[in-house]
């Protein structure tokens, strides 16, 4: 075939593999994906956080989004959502620390997701995405759910609350983002803003911050540290 044809060759299996786009804003392990997943499929880019990620999966149109649940601005859930609603075609493997079922009966309201923790072994996660690529959910088994009619009954409970708008509010709240980078990121004014934080205050009966903090925990808007929870449910006592 000659040395032309075998770059030709490379270069067009090359563009069969599955197109990938990896979200996590914890930049070494991202990294480190990058480099696993690239033995099999392509890696078209890395993302950091949830506003990038909708931004990023609109223009590259990858395959699949291999996306941590647990990101700033907005969370890796919610982020899938507005993604699955524009482009309904891109697969999802979500990657979690946190071995919540709820959020996995969440995720898997989205149709044939995978649902992975972080500390899974290498091998658990190609046979999630190899499950979505053929259009097939993947569990971990560690958070087998019984069956569907409770998994839909969870997801149910776990969204039902709080509003699309509400959800990335809290999660920026929560975050610690001042009312000015809140505003300028939603394409609100810094009035309209802080309506939204009383609104959601009074609605939800939150008395301070360490209370909305505790409760963007509670619907897993943001992920932290165990000890960093306790310093909060600390504060919160103490109010």
């Amino acid at each position: 075939m000659g040395r032309r044809g075998d770059i030709e060759q490379k270069m067009s299996n090359l563009n069969l593999r599955p197109r990938f786009l990896i979200a996590d804003d914890h930049a070494m392990f991202a990294e480190t994906l990058r480099g696993y997943l690239e033995r099999k499929y392509q890696v078209v880019a890395i993302v950091s956080d949830g506003s990038s990620l909708v931004r990023e999966a609109i223009r590259l149109l990858p395959d699949v989004i291999v996306v941590d649940v647990g990101m700033p601005l907005l969370n890796g859930l919610d982020a899938a959502r507005r993604i699955r609603e524009l482009t309904p075609k891109i697969k999802f493997v979500f990657l979690t620390m946190q071995d919540d079922s709820n959020l996995a009966a969440a995720a898997m309201e989205l149709g044939p997701v995978g649902f992975v923790l972080k500390h899974s072994s290498g091998p658990e996660l190609l046979k999630a995405i190899e499950h979505v690529l053929n259009g097939r959910p993947y569990l971990t088994p560690k958070l087998r759910a019984e069956d569907w009619v409770v998994t839909k009954a969870r997801a149910r409970q776990y969204s039902k609350e709080l509003t699309p708008r509400q959800r990335e509010m809290v999660q920026m709240f929560a975050e610690g983002r001042p009312m000015k980078e809140i505003a300028a990121l939603s394409n609100l004014s810094e009035k309209t803003v802080e309506f939204h934080k009383h609104h959601i205050m009074e609605s939800f009966c939150l008395k301070n911050n360490a209370e909305l903090v505790l409760f963007a925990l509670k619907h897993h808007l943001i992920s932290v540290p165990p000890e960093l929870v306790e310093q909060v449910r600390t504060l919160r006592h103490k109010s």
